[in-house]
């Protein structure tokens, strides 16, 4: 499965268009809790235990979103976009959504 941001594969023209294909992932506030246990883990404004939950969430959501390209019949997703939400009560909760077009190329 090819994933890219950009509208078009150079040197791959879209054969067929699939779909529109999404994937979401939802970190509760058990994910954040055990980020502000470790917030000694912030080295000059950074956090690696708040970046691992962003990344792992990220990952997770791309991976649903090429399942059902998959399953569309789609070998490639372009026009990819990722969104980054906090939802919940004051933002206790973190939504990272991810859509992009699924083709066949």
């Amino acid at each position: 499965m090819i994933l890219t941001t950009t509208p078009q594969i150079e040197g791959s023209p879209v054969l067929e268009y699939k779909g529109i294909v999404t994937g979401e992932t939802i970190v509760g506030a058990n994910a954040f809790k055990d980020f502000f246990a470790s917030i000694r883990d912030i080295i000059g404004g950074r956090s690696g235990s708040y970046e691992k939950v962003l990344r792992r969430a990220k990952d997770t959501s791309i991976s649903e979103m090429a399942e059902r390209a998959r399953d569309l019949g789609a070998n490639a997703i372009i026009g990819i976009d990722i969104d980054y939400e906090t939802i919940g009560e004051r933002g206790s909760m973190l939504m990272v959504t991810v859509s992009g077009t699924a083709v066949v190329i």
